[in-house]
């Protein structure tokens, strides 16, 4: 078997070992054969598929977005550092959100659809102002102008959703407990909400792999190959935007999944994107749902957001791959 039928065939194994954790540990503990047999326990059966499938969906979803995403970012920039955390997007999505959430916020045309419309576009015009900007500092838009510029905006945007908190009534839980980060309790209607995007942004950025492998040897390099390099950037900018925006939308600001996992599968099983999108989506999926599953379960009955134990993760992950990449420049 070839080194990439290897890395699906475990990747897939273990995201279906995260899945059946994540349905099966809890307070009530869920026998295997209830996935198959509803009647044998029906009390274990409407807990499985009303409250924990949805949940472990929503999770698995949320990750894998926020990996695949990542992985493009990444690729495109080619920066490892890049991810939809380091670069403002996710602060831009989480600001569109949040101003639907504050300003009560919904589009007769959109229905329920308002919220993750609202925080895609923060999400894109986000992106393509961290780009600008960048661009209009450094003409040559080097990685470490790019990632500081996200850093700027980023920092911007925080304040931006201090003051609306600040201002905030009776909204204030939700909004505070929204940015914390959890797909605690949200059900299938939040499945629902975000697939048709994950399906959108994940077609829009897997029709640009072999791009971004021509990408990684610079741009004018890929103009020779023949790649349209000004479509296929925006292509996969809104591609990673329309993933970023989805997933905050659902789950609020859940950092470090985007910069973690692609870094680590690239690490593992080469950087081809041709098979990295493809299999950072999927271990994307299993990093949130372990993730999850850690979350509301440490320190049971009480639940901690899963963007707490994202950040336990990824920052040391962060701080390591920052220290190698300056260690490798120095040299």
């Amino acid at each position: 078997m070839s080194k990439s039928g290897v890395a699906y065939l475990v990747s897939i194994a273990t995201l279906v070992v995260a899945v059946w954790l994540g349905t099966s540990i809890g307070t009530v503990k869920i026998p295997i054969e209830t996935f198959w047999n509803a009647g044998a326990d029906p009390i274990s059966a409407n807990i499985l598929w009303k409250i924990r499938m949805p949940r472990v969906v929503l999770a698995g979803l949320v990750g894998a977005s926020l990996a695949i995403s990542g992985a493009a970012f990444q690729g495109l920039l080619k920066n490892p550092l890049a991810d939809p955390y380091t670069l403002g997007v996710s602060s831009g999505a989480s600001v569109g959100a949040v101003m639907t959430l504050f300003f009560s916020i919904s589009l007769p045309i959109l229905g329920s659809y308002t919220l993750p419309v609202f925080s895609m576009v923060g999400a894109a015009l986000t992106m393509f102002l961290v780009i600008g900007f960048a661009r209009l500092v450094d003409r040559s838009m080097k990685m470490e102008t790019i990632i500081l510029t996200g850093i700027i905006f980023g920092s911007f945007l925080g304040s931006v959703l201090s003051l609306m908190i600040a201002l905030t009534g009776e909204e204030l839980r939700q909004i505070i407990s929204w940015l914390l980060g959890s797909v605690s309790m949200r059900g299938w209607k939040y499945v629902n909400m975000i697939l048709p995007f994950v399906v959108i942004g994940t077609f829009l950025l897997w029709m640009n792999r072999r791009e971004l492998n021509a990408m990684l040897f610079g741009e004018e390099r890929a103009h020779h190959l023949g790649v349209n390099v000004r479509r296929r950037k925006f292509m996969i900018l809104i591609g990673g935007s329309v993933l970023t925006g989805a997933a905050v939308a659902v789950s609020g600001t859940i950092g470090f999944v985007g910069l973690v996992v692609p870094h680590m599968t690239r690490l593992l099983w080469g950087s081809d994107h041709r098979h990295l999108l493809t299999l950072s989506f999927l271990n994307g999926a299993t990093l949130l749902i372990l993730c999850d599953l850690v979350a509301r379960t440490i320190i049971s009955p009480t639940e901690l957001p899963v963007g707490v134990i994202t950040a336990f993760i990824g920052a040391p992950v962060f701080a390591l791959i920052f220290y190698k990449q300056r260690r490798k420049g120095a040299m």
